[in-house]
């Protein structure tokens, strides 16, 4: 029997959408920046699964000026505190200097606390007489909202406030702020604001796209199922096959694999036949819970992070820039379907 070779690389898609940047996002941060006199502390989210590709620089443009604490939520989704996690995390920890830098999940009760012993101790530094307001800000869906509840329920034992939810754009407007401390004796309240999501207004990496996608950023519908299937079966193969091997043996075939998932998990069409796209979905989904695989999509090593140091000129578009490159993309695309077409 031949031994299972994994692809090393993940073929280039250059026709993948390279935007999610809508409407509600640049309403969103511009309000942010008109409330940002009135905010003592940004809390900015990314995803543990994806520290560099769920960073977006438009929160250091638009929201500089203010102290921020960077947490990388999800962390139960994407190692399991082993030896490497914690060297990855120390790398990220370094690179992100002066910001500090905290690692969470937000179904874990400790990792919440140490939130809110950073709230407390920048609240308790800032010696305020009023309490302190902050904001909370990221990508869509990598757990702002999730964080927020669990900060309220730890922190003043309350139930949830914001909705959550598998798809992103949950939160599409700048939400009420919500006590997350109770000011003790000697201390005044902390307050959290929720925030709606703010993509990148063009990604210029093709396969940070894919990760992002993969990770629920953007809508289902922007990427084809089967598409994020197979990156998702690209890298399940490099980091252990047998992920999925009660349902098929190695394989780098994403139809074979979804045919043989369909099978098994009942997703059949009229007629008996596979389909493809709702096993697709269901394999993503189980991924996304961590019933997949507990993995980084990101490499994160001391050339990587150096290289996205170096590169910051040139990931930091302006919305103007940005909006030009999709629109120029939308004309070569139509320009190739009108030549197709002749």
């Amino acid at each position: 029997m031949a031994t299972f070779v994994p692809r090393q690389v993940f073929p280039t898609l250059d026709s993948l959408p390279r935007s999610y940047f809508l409407g509600h996002h640049k309403a969103g941060l511009d309000t942010m920046k008109t409330m940002l006199s009135h905010i003592d502390l940004v809390i900015e989210c990314r995803d543990y699964r994806i520290p560099l590709s769920s960073r977006n620089p438009l929160f250091e443009e638009n929201l500089a000026g203010r102290e921020r604490l960077i947490v990388y939520t999800k962390q139960d989704l994407g190692g399991h505190g082993r030896q490497r996690d914690r060297t990855r995390e120390r790398l990220i920890q370094e690179f992100q200097q002066p910001s500090a830098v905290l690692f969470s999940d937000y179904k874990d009760k400790s990792s919440v606390r140490k939130v809110l012993e950073f709230a407390r101790a920048h609240i308790a530094s800032a010696n305020s007489l009023t309490g302190s307001r902050m904001m909370i800000v990221g990508m869509p869906n990598v757990g702002k909202s999730s964080l927020l509840n669990a900060l309220r329920r730890v922190g003043v034992h309350k139930g949830k406030v914001a909705h959550t939810g598998a798809q992103p754009g949950v939160t599409r407007k700048i939400g009420t702020t919500v006590k997350i401390i109770e000011g003790e004796e000697n201390g005044e309240d902390v307050y959290l604001m929720d925030t709606p999501g703010v993509f990148i207004p063009y990604v210029p990496d093709a396969e940070a796209m894919l990760k992002l996608a993969l990770c629920g950023s953007v809508k289902d519908t922007i990427i084809a199922p089967t598409t994020l299937a197979d990156y998702l079966l690209f890298h399940l193969n490099l980091y252990d096959p047998s992920m999925y091997g009660e349902y098929a043996p190695p394989t780098n075939d994403i139809v074979q694999l979804l045919d043989l998932l369909a099978r098994k998990i009942g997703r059949l069409q009229k007629g008996g036949s596979p389909d493809l796209e709702a096993s697709a979905l269901w394999m993503i989904q189980r991924w996304r819970n961590g019933q997949l695989g507990r993995f980084m999509l990101d490499d994160v090593t001391y050339e990587t992070l150096e290289a996205q140091r170096k590169g910051d000129e040139g990931i930091r578009l302006s919305l103007s820039q940005g909006r030009k490159m999709v629109k120029e993309l939308r004309k070569q695309k139509s320009r190739l379907k009108f030549l197709n077409t002749q």
